[in-house]
């Protein structure tokens, strides 16, 4: 090739040769032309003026005309002189192109290429593409040179490396993936079988030599699943492209029907190894919604000798516990095989056995246990065979797991005994709370609830009772409702602990309704999203009212223990407290259906927007808004059409539910589209509610990749309208909670210092969601915004809203006794859904403050709890290989001291220290001497002999009293960690399971629930114990983490297995 190249002097001969009549000879030019085109291309250039006002055009290569053109646009954009021009090459091109001459000349040009293509002999057409393909190219003509290379065939080299083929292929696939789309959509022309032959080429090509990310990537853009399934397949490693597979569809395919069309193909996939990953199938399955392919999974594990796959099983459930998705846990539940027929025909059985007890009447002190009715089916059975015992055995493990009663017990245990709650912090609030200020109580007791969500811990509503008893009216309520929040998953015991304030005897008991109606609204959120033993008292409480008060508590319970479970009757109940047109009760209803309904797209939403257009009732409105909005949960595309409805309602109202419900339809995909429509209504809708809703909903849209948002929402940020401001603070702490991003905290910064009021609330709860389970040894702005906290709420100057949000950011920073964080998705990476649901109602708090526990709903231990076989707690050890001080509890505060001086060093002055030596020197002598009899001092001092006091050695002209000074030990640089234990977010990645120990882990998991493998099953297990109550209530007066885990006493620990004895009920007045 380079003697051909040294052969081609001149480009002139090659196009003279273009004009003959022999086929030959065209052929011998075009080759060269298309092979040297952009070494000659000067030459070249320098014939074009003869060609184009010879008008000779007919002869005219594409190569010529593209460098004619190219040399004119320079020649324009240098701007170069005319005359200079016309003197170097003697014509009048410039003039030409002046008068608008030159474009036909160009377009004729075109003309005249194609006509070489179209009009040539066939054996020339395909190289005759090629070359014109590459000419277009240059023209910066993509579509026309894919035309052309489409008539290339097989000369259109896709393994060619340059710019051409690389620009060319991307086009190509870019065109196809549109007309795949749109066929899909039912609207598109016929697919060219040359374009699809070039694509096809590309994949094939992409599969041979290994780059099967590529290929996947490619197949799934231009919706080829058989392409897909081969990429896949002929993978080397089959398990990683699978897993690849899944986070490219859940990341980056925004059509939810295509989706589920890709987990259905990898669910086939995956039946089809030697050893398939169940644990990825049945992810797959739950998005799918196939509860009964997961319950064939489930018992062929559970039958198996192998205990290992019994682990397996457990594993599975506890991962799908996680995901909380409670209508397909109970799926999945109900349709478990009897142990002595193990028949898919028996679930109803199932199901009937526990309505029974459900609806029989219950002392109120009494909860209905979710899994007692399959446990005692199982036993009536008594099956003989000892299979069939072992089968019956597992079966009721692994119906407690996915009913979610072992993990919550697990996660309120593990609460419990590791609570480091800062009572100092809430006394130092409540002292600086003026009496009269009913907005900062409240704030205070939500702080304590959230601080102590789910520790079962109510030590500072007990030594403050007095304080607590001015609450009063909705005050009332929300001091009631936060008890729910403190106990959040007390199960067994919910209704015992709720007993002195739930109404009694039917229409109420003649306490006060406020308090009644915050207790039912406690005990849904004691039992959110298991509701199962409390759904039926929470109806009968709600059918035997017509306070609107109560019916306002009963309903949120109701629609949080019933979460997304779209129960028939329960809805009905529900409708008929709407339609009483009540202000109150009306609000709470319609949030409480979308609680019920949501995620489930159902018609009914179209009759709850008909009745939202016939009341005047403004809450009532917005509660049927979000109630929509949380109906249409994840569903996308097919939410557009009511969507588009609500957001061109004249309404403000239905306005702001649109919006809610364009964020809750695309949670977490990151969709362009939705956030186009969001940050168009942020900027120009006519309302500041809706506005203010647009810019915080692109924090539930963009929550899957936290890093994006604060870029998105910067300008925002500094909006000239505050309620855009707020918006930005939120939707920043929604997508980045728990991240401790550092983008995030800069954007937040300012605005806690901005000059509205209500904006630096907004930003204070923003920065501690980010904060949360963040150490200052990580990020030291944490201890500063801490300061910052604490100097704004002992401020009596500062306004009320600031000081509720640095009190309510004080509750979340320490939110779970330090051991929770918010977490919106899942360890795979999927959406956890009541987390989400519990922030997009925490933010209503806007306009209705007991909506603010709705956040301890998306509250997540950070724990990893290894549990074996028969589901215990054993001790075992992993490391951490990391400094401790960087995960470790923020340091306990500390009692002010009484005086504010600052104790300053002592000096001794030189004639006062000697003196005093000499004073102390003869009274230690003269003792001496009249122990000894001597009576001369002096030979008192000669006989006392050997060592002398420090007291006689010269003192120095100044001593300064200086501490001694302890040589600091070096920070180890790692930590070993027992079983269970606290493993923050930013600490999972350090997270290692020692080698040559006991138990090795079933799936390897930083944090959550992890089944674990005992290599020595004969020898005895040790199983972790945890702190009592009273050691657990000391906690927060005593020093460091490690000195409360030693020190604990032994009557005072219990098996991890066992839930916490609850307190004993108390009331205030």
């Amino acid at each position: 090739m380079a003697t051909a190249a040294t052969m081609v002097s001149s480009a002139g001969a090659l196009i003279s040769m273009l004009g003959e009549d022999h086929p030959s000879l065209k052929l011998y030019a075009l080759k060269l032309l298309n092979s040297f085109a952009h070494i000659l291309w000067p030459e070249i250039s320098a014939c074009i003026p003869q060609l184009v006002l010879g008008s000779d055009l007919e002869l005219c290569c594409a190569v010529c005309v593209n460098l004619m053109f190219d040399w004119f646009l320079r020649a324009r954009q240098l701007d170069v002189c005319v005359s200079e021009i016309e003197e170097k090459y003697g014509m009048k091109i410039w003039r030409i192109w002046k008068v608008r001459e030159f474009e036909e000349i160009v377009m004729k040009g075109r003309g005249s290429i194609e006509t070489i293509y179209e009009d040539g002999e066939s054996a020339h057409k395909p190289l005759s593409a090629l070359l014109v393909s590459k000419i277009f190219y240059h023209l910066n003509e993509a579509e026309d040179s894919l035309k052309f290379a489409l008539g290339a065939g097989s000369l259109f080299d896709v393994s060619e490396d340059s710019d051409y083929v690389r620009t060319l292929l991307d086009k190509a696939i870019d065109e196809y993936a549109s007309l795949r789309n749109k066929a899909a959509e039912g609207n598109a022309d016929k697919i060219d079988p040359r374009l699809e032959a070039i694509v096809e080429r590309m994949l094939d090509k992409c599969i041979l030599d290994g780059r099967h990310h590529q290929a996947i990537g490619m197949a799934i853009e231009c919706r080829r699943l058989d392409k897909l399934e081969e990429a896949i397949t002929k993978s080397d490693n089959i398990h990683r492209a699978l897993s690849y597979c899944i986070h490219v569809s859940h990341s980056h395919v925004n059509k939810r029907e295509y989706r589920q069309e890709i987990l259905q193909l990898l669910v086939k996939i995956y039946q089809q190894l030697d050893s398939p990953d169940y644990l990825s199938i049945c992810q797959c399955l739950m998005f799918l919604y196939q509860p009964e392919v997961v319950v064939t999974i489930l018992e062929k594990l559970l039958t198996s000798e192998n205990t290992d796959y019994v682990l397996l099983a457990f594993q599975i459930a506890f991962d799908l516990v996680e995901n909380e998705h409670q209508a397909f846990l109970l799926a999945v539940r109900d349709q478990l095989p009897d142990p002595k027929s193990k028949s898919p025909g028996q679930p109803q059985s199932v199901r009937e056995d526990l309505v029974p007890a459900t609806n029989q009447p219950t002392d109120v002190s009494e909860d209905v246990q979710m899994t007692e009715a399959p446990r005692a089916s199982d036993e009536s059975l008594q099956p003989v065979d000892p299979a069939e015992k072992v089968y019956a055995e597992r079966l009721a493990r692994i119906k407690q797991i996915l009913s979610g009663e072992t993990s919550i017990q697990l996660a309120l245990q593990f609460l419990y005994s590791h609570n480091r709650s800062d009572l100092l912090i809430l006394k130092t609030i409540k002292q600086s709370v003026e009496m009269r200020n009913s907005v900062c109580h409240s704030a205070t007791i939500c702080a304590n609830a959230i601080m102590h969500a789910g520790t079962t811990v109510d030590t500072f509503l007990r030594e403050n009772l007095d304080w607590l008893s001015r609450a009063t009216n909705w005050a009332k309520f929300s001091a009631t409702a936060g008890l729910g929040v403190i106990h959040r998953g007390h199960l067994q015991q919910g209704r015992s602990l709720m007993a002195p304030y739930l109404p009694q005897g039917g229409a109420g008991g003649g306490g006060s309704p406020y308090s009644e109606g915050g207790a039912l609204y406690a005990l849904g959120l004691i039992h959110a999203n298991h509701g199962e033993g409390i759904k039926q008292f929470l109806r009968d409480s709600l059918r035997n009212t017509n306070v609107e008060v109560i019916q306002h508590g009963a309903c949120l319970g109701l629609g949080l223990a019933a979460l997304g479970t779209a129960d028939e009757d329960i809805f009905e109940d529900m409708k008929n407290v709407l339609y009483t047109d009540s202000a109150v009760a009306g609000e709470a209803a319609g949030i409480a259906i979308g609680l019920l309904l949501v995620g489930t797209g159902s018609e009914k939403a179209t009759e709850m927007l008909a009745y939202a257009h016939e009341t005047q009732h403004e809450k009532i409105i917005r509660g049927i808004s979000l109630g929509i909005a949380l109906t249409v949960y994840g569903r996308e595309e097919e939410a557009d059409t009511l969507i588009e409805q609500m957001t061109r309602d004249q309404d403000p109202i239905l306005r702001y539910g649109g919006i809610y419900a364009l964020a809750l339809a695309y949670r977490g995909t990151s969709n362009n589209k939705a956030i186009r429509q969001l940050l168009h209504f942020a900027v120009s809708d006519v309302s500041d509610d809706v506005r203010r809703t647009a810019v915080l909903a692109l924090g539930f849209v963009l929550y899957s990749e936290p890093e994006q948002t604060p870029r998105v929402v910067s300008l925002l940020s500094e909006s000239y309208n505050p309620h855009v401001r707020y918006g930005a603070a939120l939707a920043v702490g929604i997508a980045c909670a728990g991240t401790g991003l550092s983008e995030a905290i800069s954007l937040l910064e300012p605005l806690t210092s901005d000059v509205v009021d209500f904006v630096r609330q907004g930003a204070l709860i923003a920065m501690a969601m980010v904060m949360v389970q963040i150490s200052e040894a990580s990020d030291s702005r944490v201890g500063t915004f801490r300061r910052q906290l604490e100097k704004i709420i002992l401020d009596k100057h500062e306004d009320t809203m600031s000081k509720m949000g640095a009190i309510l950011a004080s509750g979340i920073l320490d939110a779970g006794g330090r051991n929770v964080t918010i977490r919106l998705l899942s360890k795979t990476k999927h959406d956890k859904l009541t987390s989400v649901v519990g922030l997009a109602v925490f933010s209503q708090f806007w306009y209705w403050y007991p909506l603010i526990y709705f956040i301890s709903l998306s509250f997540s231990p950070t724990a990893l709890i290894g549990l074996n076989y028969d589901l215990k707690v054993p001790k075992f050890e992993f490391l951490s290989n990391a400094k401790p001080s960087l995960f470790a509890y923020p340091k306990p505060t500390s009692v002010p001291t009484t005086t504010s001086s600052v104790k300053l060093p002592t000096a001794v002055l030189s004639t006062s220290g000697k003196a005093k030596g000499r004073a102390k020197k003869e009274a230690e002598l003269k003792a001496i001497a009249e122990k000894s009899g001597v009576s001369d001092i002096s030979g008192a001092a000669s006989a006392s002999g050997k060592g002398k006091s420090s007291l006689e050695k010269d003192v120095d002209p100044m001593q300064v009293d200086t501490p001694v000074e302890r040589k600091a030990e070096p920070e180890p640089s790692f930590e070993i960690l027992t079983n269970p234990a606290r493993v923050v977010p930013a600490q999972e990645k350090y997270i290692y399971f020692l080698e040559d120990t006991r138990y090795v882990p079933v799936k390897l998991a930083s944090s959550g629930f992890v089944l674990l493998k005992d290599l020595k099953p004969s020898e005895p297990e040790i199983l972790s114990l945890t702190d009592g109550p009273s050691s657990a209530a000391s906690t927060t007066a005593s020093g460091s983490a490690a000195s409360v885990q030693q020190e604990s006493a032994p009557a005072a620990v219990m098996a991890a297995n066992e839930e916490p004895q609850p307190p004993q009920p108390f009331e205030f007045s």
